[in-house]
């Protein structure tokens, strides 16, 4: 290798940290749901009308339900971007032993898992919703 070989060489090495830096700084890729207020925002956005009530966020920022006025957001990490669903009680969940599976009903969207959360914390979040 050439000695302005070496130096492209560098160089692209350097930009690519330099921009990986930057993605980094402004939050390019991340999905993470990282707490309650997060959840509401992502929900509140996605569904429209949907005012954000409790939230239950899975100990991994991966998934979240929120409560809103008669329905329940649901949010999943999908790549670099949170999906998200609006479901009307009574869920269909599951007990697992990473926490509470609940059934969206949908194929493409598939099941949510909130990793740390229980199935009764998420009957918890669904019962004032369900009273008539």
């Amino acid at each position: 290798m050439s000695h302005d070989q070496i130096v492209q060489l560098v160089g692209s090495v350097i930009a690519i940290f330099a921009l990986a830096g930057v993605a980094r700084m402004l939050k390019l890729g991340q999905s993470r749901i990282a707490n309650e207020d997060d959840a509401r925002r992502f929900a509140e956005e996605a569904l429209a009308g949907f005012e954000g009530g409790r939230a239950l966020v899975s100990g991994d920022g991966g998934a979240a339900l929120v409560a809103g006025r008669g329905a329940i957001a649901v949010l999943k990490r999908h790549g670099a971007q949170v999906a998200v669903r609006r479901l009307v009680p009574p869920l269909r969940i599951y007990e697992a032993v990473e926490g509470a599976t609940v059934q969206t009903g949908e194929k493409l969207f598939g099941p949510v898992v909130l990793f740390g959360i229980t199935a009764d914390e998420v009957r918890g979040l669904e019962a004032p919703l369900t009273l008539v």
